[in-house]
């Protein structure tokens, strides 16, 4: 595993998932999926179904299935957090910011 996955999980919320750490954040009536990957260095956004959602029981069964968000329509504290959660880790903050 790597040095800046092992340190991540250290942070709230972060779990191990091989050369990558994944958070959760729920916030604003939105819930977002958080991957930082060690070897691309890279973090990437997704837009996850709220919890217990049922994809078949939705009109739009598409509404239910992860997508990937631009980093510009994620919510200024969740980037700060994570800025911060990768700081307190030993990796640069400023990785957040790569584009993929």
């Amino acid at each position: 595993m790597h040095d800046s996955i092992a340190a991540l999980v250290e942070q709230e919320g972060w779990r191990a998932e091989g050369d990558a750490a994944r958070v959760h954040y729920d916030g604003g009536g939105d819930r977002f999926a958080v991957e930082f990957y060690a070897d691309a260095e890279r973090v990437l956004y997704w837009t996850v179904p709220a919890a217990g959602s049922d994809a078949a029981a939705e009109p739009d069964a598409s509404a239910a299935t992860a997508a990937p968000v631009p980093r510009e329509r994620i919510p200024d504290p969740l980037r700060r957090r994570i800025r911060e959660d990768l700081d307190a880790a030993g990796a640069d903050p400023d990785l957040e910011r790569r584009d993929v």
